[in-house]
């Protein structure tokens, strides 16, 4: 069984936190199952996305585990907040979480490489 959004967006701070890093909720979506986006800003202007993996990627039956994928790394602010608001657009119950670490760290367990999938 697969914890709620909320929840592992509440879990996700605490993590990111108690390792020294800051991370807020940019977009409070749906508490249930709302999708989540990570925003991961090392404060020297360098960016990272990550968002869910294409459902192909998960293994058969529902997945107990979030999986994320890397959509954008290396791009501008404005090029993130764009991909975001187009992923509004679509689905006004998504999640944002930004995470602010010097060390880049987006404290994700699951991350997938899509190109690696066939």
């Amino acid at each position: 069984m697969r914890v709620t959004s909320s929840i592992w967006i509440a879990a996700h701070i605490r993590r990111s936190q108690s390792e020294g890093a800051f991370a807020t909720v940019v977009h409070k979506g749906a508490e249930e199952a709302g999708a989540i986006f990570v925003v991961v800003n090392d404060l020297a202007g360098n960016l990272t996305l990550y968002g869910p993996a294409p459902q192909i990627l998960y293994d058969a039956g529902a997945p107990s585990e979030r999986q994320f994928e890397c959509l954008i790394q290396g791009q501008s602010q404005s090029d993130i907040d764009e991909k975001i608001r187009r992923e509004r657009s679509f689905d006004p119950d998504i999640w944002v979480l930004e995470i602010e670490d010097r060390l880049a760290r987006s404290f994700i367990d699951t991350i997938v490489d899509p190109s690696q999938s066939t």
